[in-house]
């Protein structure tokens, strides 16, 4: 391949895979003066499926628990339009090295932030409601630098809201919004069901911005506080329930609450990101059985889209060849490979991976090859090992 750099299998393992990713991610976002960083999950669903291995319960579509998978992936953004995957983990419950979901989030946390230990700039993390865990806030404000933005879920919990006379009275999260004021309006795009309308799509909308400053215990010592804003975010005329965002941002005024609320849409490059590598490489149609193969299959679905989704790889890196090459693609001036010929080459590598798969379950029920299969192996120098 290019620059004379092998392509052994050894690098086509996901940890491999993903540690490149982040190389290039920090490697791209190093020079920027501001990050952003996205912390997401992701559910690949199985329906269906019973025999593939380390299978989980995860979420469906319609709410309900199915067989899969999940991962957590953070993708860091530039102030321009530079971004990466600095942090992507594959992961079942039923994996003899799992310990919860929480200590996941925790590792994602850390090996982000350990990998950024040269960025000398202003971090900000962006968490949807599946992350409102006091543990998460202050794993990241542990961090230099390091702020946040949440979307909160629990709306019952204790926090601190100061009175008139300037004290801190201990109150539940929903009686505070009584008290939040109003800083801004703003008009923007977003995909929204209105009142009215029967599925949601993308348009113009209003929104109206609102905060009010709180405090808010540390989970082991209730000694210790943060000073905090919530932020209310209510889409004019919109179906669903206005968004309570939880930052240690100050937000006293309209440019403050607006760059909050940037914050919280920019999570959603990360959604769209997710839906193209599920839907356009077909992941949850996966039939392969190993646990690792699926790993590796997923890594390789964040290298096409890292190249197609500009997160920082080019066509420098043997791996987007290698996976334009499986796709039938020829080298050209001013041709790049497309979606079309990068998810034909990530479906051969599948074709791959699942031989590899079978062959093996072969040798172990019946201790070797059939004299034909080696034979071909031979003449093409190929190997199968465990």
């Amino acid at each position: 391949m290019a620059n004379g750099e092998s392509t052994g299998r050894s690098q086509l393992d996901a940890d491999s895979l993903t540690a490149m990713l982040r190389e290039e991610a920090v490697a791209s976002l190093q020079g920027e003066t501001e990050l952003t960083l996205v912390l997401d999950g992701m559910e690949v669903r199985r329906a269906g499926a019973t025999a593939q291995e380390g299978l989980m319960r995860v979420k469906g579509l319609d709410g309900k628990l199915v067989n899969g998978y999940r991962s957590f992936n953070v993708l860091g953004m530039g102030t321009g339009e530079k971004r990466g995957l600095l942090y992507h983990h594959l992961f079942s419950s039923q994996q003899p090295d799992f310990q919860s979901e929480n200590r996941e989030i925790q590792r994602a946390i850390a090996e982000t932030e350990t990998s950024l230990q040269g960025y000398a700039g202003v971090k900000t993390w962006v968490m949807d409601c599946g992350f409102d865990n006091d543990d998460v806030w202050w794993q990241v404000w542990s961090y230099p630098g390091s702020h946040l933005v949440v979307r909160l879920y629990h709306h019952e919990r204790i926090v601190l809201w100061q009175n008139r006379k300037g004290g801190w009275d201990e109150r539940y999260l929903d009686a505070t919004f009584a008290h939040l004021r109003p800083l801004a309006e703003v008009e923007t795009e977003l995909e929204v069901r209105l009142v009215g309308q029967q599925r949601p799509k993308r348009q113009p909308v209003t929104v109206k911005l609102s905060a009010v400053p709180l405090r808010v215990y540390h989970p082991t010592n209730r000694q210790q506080t943060k000073p905090v804003w919530l932020v209310k975010a209510e889409i004019v005329n919109a179906v669903n329930a206005p968004w309570y965002l939880l930052t240690d941002w100050p937000t006293t005024v309209a440019a403050h609450i607006l760059r909050v609320f940037i914050f919280y849409r920019r999570r959603w490059a990360v959604e769209d990101t997710f839906k193209f590598v599920k839907t356009c490489f077909g992941l949850e149609d996966v039939r392969m059985l190993a646990f690792e193969a699926i790993r590796t299959l997923v890594a390789c679905a964040w290298i096409a889209a890292g190249f197609l989704f500009h997160l920082g790889l080019t066509l420098d890196h043997w791996q987007v060849r290698l996976l334009a090459r499986l796709g039938g693609w020829e080298e050209r001036a001013n041709r790049p490979p497309g979606k079309l010929i990068l998810t034909r080459g990530l479906r051969r590598l599948l074709d791959l991976l699942a031989t590899e798969a079978i062959l093996l379950e072969h040798i172990e029920q019946y201790g070797d090859l059939p004299p034909f299969v080696k034979r071909l192996f031979a003449a093409y120098g190929f190997s199968l090992s465990r």
